[in-house]
């Protein structure tokens, strides 16, 4: 068999990002003894590759809307990670002024 290359997927599958995916989710349900699309002695990342190349594996979900939903999630979650340290940061200078008074 010829060799697998990224180039040969992404004709297939958008953007790297969700070759990535693609390909990982494929290889996880292989290694889990799921019968191979295509004829493969490889290991089960490769065969995955193969697949996706051969067309055989494709998101069930449009692409760009799945990435921009996983974007947006990402910063919605650093938002709330952002204002909890506000508040935390907040909370120890008002505990440090209060010890400050304390000793005086």
């Amino acid at each position: 068999m010829a060799r697998i290359t990224v180039e040969d997927c992404l004709l297939n599958v958008p953007n790297r990002f969700a070759l990535i995916v693609l390909a990982t989710e494929r290889a996880r349900q292989l290694a889990r003894n799921v019968r191979p699309l295509v004829a493969s002695h490889n290991k089960a990342c490769v065969t995955a590759l193969r697949e996706i190349a051969a067309n055989r594996v494709k998101f069930n979900e449009n692409v760009p809307d799945v990435i921009a939903a996983f974007i947006a999630e990402g910063k919605a979650a650093q938002g709330t990670r952002g204002s909890r340290r506000s508040q935390v940061n907040a909370d120890r200078k008002v505990g440090n002024r209060a010890q400050s008074h304390n000793k005086g």
